[in-house]
Order: C-alpha cells, then structure tokens, then sequence
C-alpha cells in the first residue's frame, strides 16, 4: 500500500527526500545526549501514568509535530521523547483493520462500549495495549491473537505468528520513522529470507510502508503487520532515538564529515552518485537546493499542511476492484467486493477518513466497468449480482455525505462527484430499467399522491439517494436533543393536545420520512456513533408508534364503509421492504448490536463461519417503561415494517429485491430466542396488524396490487404457535390470499410454475416475481397443514383457506404430497383426518388439470389412487363413480380402474369377498363408460377389466364392434383382434381383424409397412379357421394390400398347410393343401401376379443402375410366383419380352434381364 508522499526509495538518506517534507531548522536540545526510551513498567502492578505522559498521548494524537515545535521556541529532550514514543499507533485493532478484510472486536457495541462520541476522531478506542508496557499489552491482545484462528492466510494472522515466532529482530524508531527486519522461516518449498521493513508513522497513524518482499496489495504484508505488532506489544525493546536531525545538531562539523564519508563507504555502489550530485547543488550558490533554508528529515514527523490519514495504497484498490469486476461477478468476485464494501463500513466506523477515500476509488472503477455500456447498447439489465452490489455502493455513499461531522468543503466535493458520475449514460438507474415511483429522500411525508407527475420526474440513478442527502443536515434543535440525552423530554404541563415533537407520553418524535429517518440512524452507526444512533432509533419507532395508533382510530371510522366495498385504495405507496435504503434492518441491526453478548476477547479477521448472534435484554435507556428493551424495540418496529401494507413497485429487479429483502429480515428475525418478554411484544403487534386495516398488510381489506404477506405470516404462525395457537393461525389464515390472482383469472387453471409470467391484465404491471410469491403462499399453506395434523377443526380451515386462496395447481399436487406424507409416517398409522385433506386436495388437483395441458398429470392421477388407497374403500369407489369430473376416459380405464382393480390394492385393503365384489363392479361400469366415451383408447382396457363377468365382457365387445366402422383405426382393430384370439375367442377375432383390413391400404412400394405383421397374423388366423374363413378374407386382402412381396408371402403361407388346423368344434377338416388354381386362392395368385407387373413398371421408371442387381433379384422372386399357376412359365416370358420390348434403350438392364432369364 504506497503513498507517494510517505513511500521511501531503498535507501531515503542518500536520495533526495520529496517536496513535501518539511525542513528541520532546530538549535541543538539541551541535556543529555539521546538514549534508549524507557517504557511502561512491566511489573504486575503500574504505577498511574505520569503527567508528562497523559500530556504527551494527547499531543501525540492530536497534533503534527511541526506545530508543537512552533507552537514552543524550544522542547526539552524528554518531552520530545515521550512524544515520539506515544506518536505510534496504540490499538492492534486498528493494524488489523488494514491486514485482513474484516475486523470486529466481538462486545465493542454493547451498552457500554457504545458511548457515542467518546472515542476520538480518527484513531478509535484504545486497548489497554496502549500503555506500552509488556505484560499490559500481552494481556490486552493476547484474546486477539486466539481468536482469528481461522484466518490463518491474512497477513494479520500470519504476522501474529511472526512474531510469536521470534522472526523480528533489528527494530529501531528514529523519531517518526520504524524499522526492523522480519525473518521468512524455512519452508518446504522456500528457503529462509529476510525482509527489511520501514513504517513512517504520524499522529497514531501509520503514513507509509515499505517492505522488501515487493508486497503489492491493498493490505499490509505481514512482515509490516509483525513489525507494528513488535513496537505495540513490546515497545521497552524498541531502541527509541529522536527524529536524526537533532543527533545531526550535535554534531561538529569533523563529526558530520564523518558521518558521511563512513556512511558513502558503507554503501558507495548506490549512494556515491548522489552523494556527490547533492554535494555539487551545494556548492553552487544559485543552485535550487540553496534557495531553502534547512533540509528535510524524513524522521521528523508530519508538517501542518500535510493530511493525518492511514497509508492506502490507492492503485492496488483500483487494480484490485478492477480485476474482481472483470471476473463477472461470479461468486469468489461478488464475495471480495462486499469483503471491500464491509471494510469501508468498518473505517467509516473508526472514523477513518480513508473509508471515503477507499469508496472514492471503488467508485471510479465501478462506473469505468465496460460491461455498463454494453448492457446499456444491447438494453439488457445486469445481473442480480451486479444490482446487489451497485445497491450497496449507493447506500454507503448515503452513509458517507450524512456524516454528521463532515465538513461543508468535504460535503460539496463529494456532490459534486456524485452529480458527475450520475449525469453519465452509464449509470445504473435506481430501480433497473424502469422508471422510479418512489418519493426523495427529503420528502417529509410518505402519503403523497404519486399519480402526480410520474411522467416528468427525473431520471433516478443509484446515487440520486447520495445527492439528496447531501441537502440533509443536523442542525435541527430537537434533533440534537434527541440523540445528545436520553432524558429528553417534554414537561408536563406542555403534554395535553397534539404536538409534532413529542407523544402524549412526553417522549421525542422525529417526524421525517422513515427511509430518511433510518438513513441518519444508519449514518450515526456507521460513524462510530452507537449510542446516538439509538436515541434516533428510539424516537423514530415512538413516532412509528404514535402513527399506528392514529391510523387503527381513522380505520374505526371508515370500516364499516371499506368492508361493504371490500378493496381500499389507501395503502401505504412507498414500501419499507426492499427499499433501496432498507430501513427496517437498519433500524434492527443498530437495536440489536447493543443487546448482543459476545466473546469480549474475541477478533473477527473475516474467515471461518460466523457463529449465531446471542441476546440478552439491555433496558432503553431514559425510558418511563421497565419492561421495554431495545431488543423488544427491535421485534416491535421489524413487525411493523414487515407488516406494512404496501404496493408492489414495478419492474423484476424492484420486485425481486422486496421478496430477498423480506427473506433477509425474516432471517434475522428467527436469530431471535423469544422469551416472555418478545412473546408479549410479537402477540401485541400481531393483533395490531391484524386490526390496523388498509394500513396493514394484514388488515381485512387490502389493495389488490398489495404486496402478499406469506413470508412473513409463516414466521409469525411458527413463533406464534406455541404461545397463542388461535391468534398464530388467525394470522395465518388472513394472510393466504393473494389478491392480485382474484380478480383478473377465470376459473380455469393457471397451475403452471409462473416464471416471469403474469397473467395480471396489462394495466397493471407485471408481477415478475409471481411465481416465487406463489411458493411462499404454498409454504405458508404447508407449514399450517402440518402444524393442524390431528386437528379435524383446523385441517378444515386451512383446507377451504387453500382451495379459495391458492390457485396453482402444481402447488396444490404439492400441498397434497407435502398433507399424505405426513399423515403416513413410516413407523405409526396413518392420521386419517389428514389423509382426507391430502385426497381433497388431490381431487381438486384433478378436477383443475382435466382440461388443460399439464406434463405431471399421469404422475398426479397415480398419485391420487395412491392417496384414495390409503384412506380406503369408500374413497376409491368414489372416485370411481365420479370418474368422468375427474379423470380423461383413458386415464380411468388404463390408470385408475386397473390399479384399483390390481392384486396389490386387493391385498393393501385386506378387502372380503363382497367388497371385493363392489369394487370390481365399479370398475367395470367405469370402463364400460369409457369405452362407449372413447372407444378408440378405451375398448382394450373395457375387455381387460370386464373379461371375468360375461355380460359386461359382451357389452363391450358390442361396443368395439358398433364403433370398428367408423372411429377405429385398423391398428386399434388388429390389437383387440389379437388380444380376442390369445383369450380364446378366434372367431370374434377373426371378424374384428376381418372389420380392421377394410381400414387399411398398402401401396406396391410399402414392403416395410408396420401393419405388416398384422396382415400376415390376419390371413394366418383365417387360414387356420378353415377355408371359408379364408375366402372371406383373400377378397379383403386384395382389395387392402397391393404390395407384390407381401402378397406373395400370404399366397406361399396359405399353400404350405390345409386350412382349418385350428379345430373349431362342429367342423370337418380335409386335410388337403389348397390349389392355386382354384377358389379362394386363385384370386390371389392373380391379384400377386399383377402386382408384381405393375411393381416392376413403376420401379423401371425412375431405376438406377446400381439398383439393377436388386431388380434382377425381384424378378425371380416375382417368376415363383408366375409358376405357380398351370401357365405361369409362358406368362412369365410374355412378361419379360415385354420388358425387353418397352425399355430396349436400357440396354445394360436388359443384357442382365437376358443373361439371367433368356
């Protein structure tokens, strides 16, 4: 980390010292020539400090050391020394703060480290460290050093090593300036090195760093870190000597010559040039370096002029910020950035000047990021990760201008930074691509009519918040009141009527806008200013307070009214949740800080996992109210913000922020272990919000856009139950509604996952995040169906809650897996009060998704019958008998009545012979119903089930047969046909195969048609039947199948065997092979030899020669056939001198048709 005002060239007393040191003119001190300083005693017991040292602390802190030497014409040697001696920073924290990224000293924001203003500007608290001696600092950072542990790989932890390590040696203070060499022990892939390390420091402030392992970071190396911690902890061991130009005073001039001739042999290679360049300007009289008079000392401390700030190395944050973002926001990079992001919190904190500087920076690379120029050409919005991080750069810029201590110059370079970088094309808009509705910051009053000129407001980018606050200011009287006492109070006499300052209880107001409001608390706290940022906090939830009071009293007058209408248009227009400077958890964070117990001793350097908070109740303080605790403020103003009725904003990232703000608040809230006291507190508010009406989110009426409570209903029925069941599940039931949905859908399904999708009518805005807000509706829903098991009352609620409420059907599929999972655990009978919720459910489920599409409806119909299994018979005959509000007809017939009528159901039930009965009758009224609905997918099914009674098995067979000639296809006929012959009835099979060839065609060329096989398991059939079967079906097959090859197959089958081998009772079989020459296969034998004719003109019409093989081949194919009639050999030469005839000009072909068949 260099700063080009502190940064030292290897060897800075040979090299020329930059400008800005000042030059040292001092007459020789009086007394003893310098020695060793003496430190703090390092015995048990100290001795209170002298009053040279309590003097010399505060000038080290507070004043360059240039103006103590003007300020006194001359010092006395020990004054200066103690100077020198406590100019050095005194609080290892403060180290630690710039060597890793995070650093919280656990307790230090309890009730009493949070004294306000206590600790001074610039330099925060002070350890106990701070007195210098051994033992004392030891005891104060040795909890320090234990406690980061697992940050083992930041230069912090690694330099406490260091040093435990007896690596640094050689360490020497020359006045302002710190020098040492740290010692790299031997590694297994490192050899041992040693590093010369040299610290400038100022005012308790370390101003510069070298160090020679050519560290280039935005943090200390550890070697600078072991180096700092050696003259904290140890600093008796330190050889103390004043700045060198005093020893350089005492000398004469034989001394001096020296000096310098030793110190030029010493290092002649790199210091003779410009020894004897200096030397030459000096002996020159016009020379520059003779026009001013003394010389500079780098060891001399800071001149008047010169800034009091840590050493940050500006080019390695730029460098740094540059690279996380070029990384594109994955995770590690976003991480880094909110690790820089909390360290600007933390130095704001410790009243460090550089965390506005460091923000400066990040800033700048920020807004030099390429990709905001691409994403502004292609009009496409960032992604979350960069919004979330542009968020929070906005937020700590509103932090950093309401400074409350920040000077009027630093306030106006900071808007004007501000404005320039907002005016750029570039900049992020504060609500993405959408235009804001909300009100500015210095807006008094939330309830203003936004209609107004929503068209003609100015353009809002992320820093629009920052530049409004720079408008703001502390000067107000009773502000300053408020967070200077906690006894602020109006008099007595002064409490009767209104009044804008205090309530009626005489405690202080702040009437402000409550995003503003909040901004100044965060401000305070983010400044180092605790105690005073509670004040604020305090009076801003009394005046929260006071307005809930008052709107529940203009809520009585207008309820009757607002319930006859059913809607309001009065909420509240700008939402607490998920506004850019998030109020509500800025207002619960600072009020719980102070009630968090923490490991005193314990240093968080920003590794490891962080472990869940403790609290304990801390009383307000000045409060009239024993019972009340900041941590009951804390619940109290969180329900309130939570609860508050608000519009949904527009656009997807808006949207989105207000569901992960909410899930973030409700996380913070379950940090929460409520005792007696937050149980009163959470009941209180609860029924507030339950009859504060259309200023509540869960008032009767709401808005139809309002922003849907499940989120926040669900925390509050789980912390709830167990202390007021009725009230938990009020709150629950109240907040299932999801308006939006209720008056804009039919009553079809919209049960699909909603993912960026609306089905909101374009006049209103899109609700992005609909989908999500639907699974918090169903969560809710699950939590309070798990909760009612056993509750045969509640389980009826909550399931009408859910059928009137919840109007995705996938949600309700998961409701009901989520209700029958739970009603039957492994190990324990079923609960079957919810089970028959989980059915309900289900059947709903059926009756939404029946006429629309849905890729999870087989799933969801298997589901059901599961379901119904498991709650009984009764169940599955109902479902059978109302089957068709419920299920498709091949659903009911190919899913339901087959599982229902499966061995597995049978035995699951345990079910008699009458029952048994009942069950299957059903069944078979269900198919018998399906088939005559759909007999095309329905018929097999209907035989399956109706297969063992004999009417309902003829019943349906008619049903096939009446619709074989008009909706069947030949494919369904043939299936049924076969499924008739495998269960014994050939002659049916016969007739439905027979009724299945008059539906079908096959053209010459279709030699691998599927319905093939079906053909040939047809003529087989009939063969086997006898000869009239056959002869019924040979006029059919001509007539369907022209196909040469095909027919050629059946004519070879039927002529291989007798007919009638299949036995049918009552017939006489031959036993003779049938003649082609006769009835019914001489239609055959004539209908394939003319297929094979007019095959092979059609394939010669359009033949290429490397098909001419395969032709010769079907051609003898083709000639078998020819000699199976009397004078097939003279058709077959006919035949082929025809061919010969007709195409001569394919004279290669018919050399072929010649050698191969004359």
């Amino acid at each position: 980390m260099a700063e080009g005002r502190r940064e030292q060239p290897p060897h800075p007393l040979f090299s020329l010292p930059p400008a800005s040191k000042r030059p040292c003119l001092r007459p020789p001190p009086r007394g003893p020539g310098p020695g060793p300083g003496h430190g703090m005693p390092s015995s048990r017991y100290r001795s209170p400090e002298s009053l040279l040292d309590c003097a010399a602390k505060a000038v080290a802190e507070k004043w360059a050391f240039e103006r103590v030497e003007e300020r006194f014409e001359r010092i006395p040697e020990p004054v200066q020394r103690r100077i020198v001696y406590w100019s050095f920073p005194r609080n290892e924290k403060e180290i630690c703060m710039y060597s890793s990224f995070q650093c919280r000293v656990a307790g230090e924001e309890g009730p009493v480290a949070a004294t306000g203003g206590a600790a001074s500007a610039g330099s925060g608290a002070t350890t106990a460290a701070a007195g210098g001696g051994s033992a004392a600092g030891t005891a104060a950072t040795a909890g320090a050093a234990g406690a980061v542990g697992t940050g083992d790989g930041l230069p912090f932890r690694r330099g406490i090593r260091l040093l435990e390590t007896g690596c640094v040696e050689n360490v020497l203070q020359v006045g302002f300036h710190l020098s040492g060499t740290v010692t790299e022990p031997t590694t297994s892939s490192e050899p041992e090195v040693t590093h010369k390390v040299a610290i400038s420091f100022d005012r308790c402030k370390i101003t510069s760093v070298t160090c020679g392992c050519g560290n280039r970071d935005i943090f200390y190396c550890a070697h600078v870190v072991a180096l700092s911690l050696y003259r904290i902890r140890k600093p008796e061991q330190v050889k103390l000597r004043l700045p060198i130009s005093e020893t350089l005073f005492q000398m004469n001039r034989d001394q001096l010559q020296k000096l310098v001739q030793y110190l030029i042999t010493a290092h002649h290679t790199e210091v003779l040039p410009t020894a004897q360049k200096l030397a030459d300007e000096i002996l020159s009289s016009n020379s520059e370096i003779n026009q001013v008079h003394g010389a500079p000392d780098p060891t001399a401390g800071a001149s008047i002029d010169d800034d009091n700030c840590w050493h940050l190395d500006e080019d390695q944050v730029r460098e740094q910020v540059k690279q996380f973002l070029s990384q594109g926001g994955y995770y590690g990079s976003g991480k880094q950035l909110n690790s820089m992001f909390a360290k600007v919190r933390e130095m704001l904190r410790m009243r460090d000047s550089n965390g506005a500087r460091m923000l400066t920076l990040i800033t700048e690379q920020f807004m030099a990021d390429p990709r905001l120029s691409l994403w502004r050409q292609q009009g496409t919005g960032m992604t979350d990760k960069c919004r979330q991080l542009w968020d929070e750069l906005g937020a700590l810029w509103v932090c950093v201008v309401l400074n409350p201590h920040c000077k009027s110059e630093e306030k106006s370079t900071w808007l004007k930074q501000l404005k320039k970088w907002g005016d750029m094309d570039v900049c992020p808009l504060e609500d993405g691509n959408y235009g804001s509705e909300l009100p500015n910051i210095t807006n008094a009053l939330p309830q203003s009519n936004l209609a107004q000129d929503s068209v003609s407001r100015p353009r809002r980018t992320v820093f629009s918040r920052a530049n409004e606050a720079c408008d703001l200011h502390w000067q107000d009287s009773h502000l300053q009141r408020i967070i200077s006492s906690d006894y602020y109070m109006s008099p007595s006499y002064q409490r009767e009527g209104e009044s804008l300052l205090f309530n009626p209880q005489g405690l202080p107001l702040w009437l402000d806008h409550v995003p503003t409001a909040c901004a100044r608390v965060d401000a305070l706290r983010s400044h180092g200013y605790s105690r005073e940022a509670l004040r604020l906090a305090v009076a801003i939830i009394n005046t929260l307070r006071l307005q809930q009071q008052r709107q529940m009293d203009i809520y009585k007058h207008q309820k009757k009214e607002l319930l006859q209408r059913g809607v309001t248009s009065t909420t509240n227009l700008e939402g607490w949740v998920g506004h850019p400077l998030d109020p509500i958890g800025c207002l619960f964070i600072t009020l719980t800080e102070t009630c968090r117990v923490d490991d005193d001793n314990s240093m968080d350097t920003g590794e490891g996992e962080p472990r869940p908070p403790v609290y304990h109740h801390v009383p307000v303080w000045g409060c009239p109210d024993a019972g009340e605790s900041y941590l009951t403020l804390a619940l109290e103003v969180t329900l309130m913000g939570m609860g508050q009725q608000r519009i949904m904003p527009e656009g997807l990232y808006a949207q989105d922020k207000v569901c992960r703000n909410e899930e973030q608040i409700v996380a913070k809230l379950q940090e929460l272990e409520l005792d007696d006291l937050l149980v009163q507190t959470l009941r209180k508010q609860a029924i507030q919000l339950l009859d504060a009406g259309p200023f509540s989110g869960l008032g009767e009426v709401i808005h139809r856009e309002s922003v849907p409570m499940h989120t926040f209903a669900k925390y509050l029925f789980s912390a709830l139950l167990p202390h007021d069941a009725d009230l938990a599940y009020k709150v629950a039931l109240r907040a299932m509604r999801l308006p939006v949905l209720e008056s804009s859908g039919g009553s079809g399904d919209v049960g699909h996952p909603h993912h960026g999708i609306s089905i909101v009518p374009s006049r209103y805005p899109r609700w992005f995040t609909l989908g999500h807000l639907e699974s918090q509706q169903c969560e809710l829903a699950s939590t309070m169906l798990t909760a009612a098991k056993g509750d045969m009352l509640r389980l009826r609620t909550v399931l009408e809650a859910i059928q009137k409420n919840i109007h995705s059907s996938s949600l309700i599929f998961k409701l009901a897996q989520d209700a029958f999972k739970i009603a039957t655990p492994a190990d324990n009978p079923p609960d079957i009060t919810l089970l028959n919720v989980a059915l309900e459910l289900g059947l709903q489920v059926m009756r939404m998704t029946l006429s629309t599409l849905n890729w999870r409806r087989r799933e969801m119909v298997r589901w059901l019958v599961t379901c119904a299994t498991e709650v009984g018979l009764r169940a599955l005959v109902s479902i059978l008998q109302s089957w068709y509000t419920l299920f498709t007809p091949t659903e009911a017939t190919s899913i339901v009545a087959a599982t229902v009528m499966s061995h597995n159901t049978i035995l699951r039930l345990s079910l008699d012979y009458p029952q048994r009965e009942e069950l299957a009758s059903c069944a078979r009224t269900l198919a018998l119903q399906c088939a005559m609905k759909d007999p095309q997918n329905c018929a097999l099914s209907a035989l399956t089930l109706c297969e063992k009674d004999h009417i309902a098995f003829e019943t349906a067979y008619q049903i096939v047969i009446d619709a074989a000639s008009t909706g069947m296809t030949y494919s369904q006929l043939f299936t049924i046909a076969r499924y008739m012959e495998h269960r014994g009835y050939p002659l049916r099979s016969f007739k439905l195969a027979s009724l299945a060839m008059t539906h079908l065609n096959l053209a010459y060329n279709q030699d691998t048609h599927p319905a093939i096989n079906d053909v040939l398991w047809a003529c087989a059939l009939s063969h086997s039947l006898g000869k009239n079967e056959l002869a019924a079906i040979i006029p059919l097959v001509v007539k369907s199948v022209h196909c040469a090859t095909v027919l050629s197959d059946i004519l070879r089958r039927c002529t291989m065997t007798a007919p009638g081998l299949a036995g049918i009772p009552g017939r006489r079989n031959s036993g003779k092979l049938m003649s082609t020459d006769k009835a019914p296969l001489r239609q055959l034998l004539d209908a394939t030899i003319s297929a094979y004719i007019n095959t092979t003109h059609s394939r010669l019409t359009h033949i290429s020669p490397r098909h001419y093989g395969e032709f010769i081949e079907f051609l003898s194919k083709a000639r078998e056939t020819f000699l199976l009639a009397q004078d097939g050999h003279i058709q077959f030469a006919q035949f082929i001198d025809n061919l010969k005839q007709i195409y001569k000009g394919k004279k290669k072909l018919m050399m072929l048709v010649r050698e191969r068949f004359g």
